[in-house]
């Protein structure tokens, strides 16, 4: 580091950093990328936010233990907690990792009504005690939805600065091309997951260029298997995240960190220019006549921290019957997901007895607190 970057570094003031189910796998890949400067620059102060529920704050202590053991020099502060007070107060960027995974023998309404639960307690939180300017990233899934009830949850945040994790997804359809075709993955760029998170979620190689031999071509014409691209590379993308399950009896760590990082820089630091990303974000005044009110992944541009939906990309008939799947599902998702929350407010203007409430665990590494 020279002295220029060591003078930029102590006079940086330190950001504050929350990243929710920070004793889970995905965290533990995650935390060390972000507090050496991988995410938010070489040269911008951390102060790390954990917040996970209190039977594995033991846990969080091994974590900040092999933090300060890696003695980096951004990283001026952990905090471990359990307490939402704690963990949401004057945010700079939320990272919700944690959240309700689906069980054997679950149904899908059942999943999305633990979520709601949730996501409208973190929103709830993030409204009370967050920085108005603070960027929200949604990883845990249903991450769309769970993301559009947070958004809903804290009215005063602008619903732009929320976002949904679609990068995973964007970076496996990079690399199933790459490696296809036999190039680095730097070599592949504006590849597009439209819609949802879940495995009706479209990749789309369109608008893709493939960089070979110095040369930047049309991924259909590098590829030269249009059956492949029209059907075994989606299905591989939509997935993926099952295929590494049943290889690995877990869940997408590593890979979901990385993209984690990804998406968050991007944020930060802005995309190349003539270069898009895939993100989760708010559908309203879209150009691609998906419906409002949806966090639905499109391909986004961003800069000073703003983001902005691609706008004129050609859409045939293939890709609009596949925007339309995954936008449908998502709809549905919607308004099951604010009838719950309707529900849950009729609920609360009625009298309960609270003395026998307590913290419940939903999952290792995430914290529903039923508070007196």
């Amino acid at each position: 580091m020279t002295g220029q970057d060591k003078k930029q570094t102590r006079s940086a003031e330190p950001i504050r950093v929350l990243v929710t189910g920070a004793a889970g796998q995905i965290a533990y890949s995650l935390l060390f990328g972000i507090a050496k400067g991988d995410v938010f620059g070489k040269d911008q102060p951390i102060c790390l936010v954990l917040l996970d529920i209190t039977p594995m704050l033991p846990v969080l202590d091994g974590v900040v233990m092999e933090l300060q053991d890696c003695a980096l020099p951004l990283l001026k502060e952990v905090i471990p907690t359990d307490k939402e007070e704690v963990a949401f107060k004057d945010l700079d960027a939320a990272i919700l990792v944690g959240s309700m995974p689906r069980r054997e023998g679950m149904e899908r309404k059942d999943l999305l009504k633990a979520n709601v639960a949730i996501f409208k307690s973190q929103g709830a939180a993030l409204e009370k005690y967050a920085k108005k300017t603070v960027k929200v990233l949604v990883v845990g899934n249903p991450a769309n939805t769970n993301c559009l009830i947070a958004a809903k949850s804290a009215p005063s945040i602008p619903k732009e600065n929320f976002s949904c994790l679609t990068r995973l997804d964007h970076n496996r359809a990079r690399s199933q091309v790459a490696m296809r075709c036999g190039v680095p993955a730097t070599s592949v760029k504006n590849v597009i997951i439209w819609g949802n998170h879940s495995s009706t979620q479209y990749p789309d190689v369109h608008h893709c260029k493939v960089n070979k031999e110095g040369k930047d071509l049309a991924c259909f014409d590098a590829v030269k298997d249009d059956d492949w691209l029209k059907g075994a590379f989606i299905s591989t993308v939509q997935q993926r995240g099952a295929a590494v399950i049943a290889a690995r009896k877990l869940s997408s760590a590593m890979s979901a960190a990385k993209a984690i990082c990804d998406h968050m820089r991007d944020i930060w630091s802005g995309t190349p220019e003539g270069e898009f990303v895939s993100m989760g974000v708010y559908s309203t005044s879209n150009s691609y006549s998906v419906p409002e009110d949806l966090i639905y992944s499109f391909p986004v541009q961003i800069k000073d921290k703003q983001w902005k939906i691609v706008e004129g990309l050609a859409i045939n008939d293939f890709s609009r019957c596949k925007m339309d799947a995954t936008a449908t599902e998502l709809v549905e998702e919607r308004d099951t997901a604010v009838a719950f929350l309707s529900d849950q407010k009729t609920c609360m203007r009625s009298p309960i007895n609270v003395s026998n409430l307590r913290t419940i665990s939903v999952r290792p590494g995430f914290t529903l607190q039923m508070k007196q």
